[in-house]
C-alpha cells in the first residue's frame, strides 16, 4: 500500500506497533525464561560481542536485507522503520525493566511480553507499510524455492533458534511458550487493527423527476 494512503492514520500504528515490538522482546530478556528464537540469536551474539541486544537486532536486520537482493525484494518504509525502531525500543525496554526479579514477577513478564508481541504484530502489520527483513525473507524465499510459508518459516526458525542456542543465548519454557500462543494472540487482534482501504462513495440519490 502507497505511503500516501492516509499516512496520518497509519503512520502511528505502526510506529506503536513496532515500539510495542521491541518492548515485548525485552520483557521476556527480563523474564529470563527463554526467548523468541530470533532473540535467542541476539542474544548469544550478546555473549561474544560489545553490541546491545538492539544494536545486534539492527545489524542482523541490515544482513538479512543484503539476502533480499537475489530474491529480488525490495524493502519499504516499513522495512526499514521495523529494523530502527524495534532496535531503539527493545534496548529502551531493557533500562527500564529490571534485573534479578521474583519468580512469580518473571513469570508475568514472560506471560505479559508474549501478549504484548501478539498484539504488537497485528498493530504494525494491520497498518500494512510492508514486510520487516525477516518476514520478507521468508515470503521471498518461499516464493523462490516453490516451498510453503509454513516449511521456509520453520526452518529459519529452527536454524535461528539452533545457533542461538550455541551461542549461549537463553532457550526455555518461554521460548515454548512463545511459539505456541503468538500465532493465536495475533490472530485475535488482527481484526481491531486490521486497516482497510475505505470503499468508493456511493453517489447521493437526486431529486425524484415529477
Amino acid at each position: 500500500m502507497s505511503l500516501g494512503e492516509r499516512p496520518l492514520r497509519r503512520l502511528p500504528q505502526l510506529f506503536i506497533g513496532l515500539a510495542l515490538y521491541g518492548f515485548s522482546l525485552a520483557l521476556m530478556v527480563r523474564a529470563a525464561l527463554g526467548v523468541n528464537p530470533w532473540s535467542v540469536l541476539y542474544e548469544g551474539l550478546e555473549n561474544h560481542t560489545t553490541l546491545s541486544f538492539g544494536t545486534i537486532s539492527a545489524v542482523l536486520g541490515v544482513l538479512v536485507l543484503l539476502l533480499w537482493i537475489p530474491l529480488k525484494q525490495r524493502p519499504t518504509f516499513g522495512t526499514v522503520a521495523n529494523i530502527v525502531v524495534l532496535a531503539c525500543s527493545s534496548d529502551l525496554g531493557l533500562l527500564l525493566v529490571p534485573h534479578h526479579l521474583g519468580l512469580p514477577a518473571r513469570i508475568a513478564l514472560l506471560l505479559g511480553g508474549v501478549l504484548v508481541n501478539g498484539l504488537s504484530v497485528a498493530v504494525y502489520v494491520g497498518a500494512r507499510f510492508g514486510p520487516g527483513p525477516r518476514d520478507g525473507l521468508m515470503t521471498g524465499a518461499a516464493a523462490a524455492t516453490g516451498r510453503s510459508i509454513r516449511l521456509v518459516r520453520t526452518l529459519m526458525e529452527i536454524t535461528v533458534l539452533a545457533v542461538g542456542w550455541l551461542l549461549g543465548g537463553s532457550v526455555g519454557a518461554g521460548t515454548a511458550l512463545y511459539a505456541l500462543a503468538v500465532g493465536p494472540t495475533t490472530q485475535f487482534f488482527m481484526p481491531w487493527f486490521a486497516y482497510r482501504e475505505p470503499g468508493p462513495r456511493r453517489p447521493r440519490p437526486g431529486p425524484v423527476p415529477k
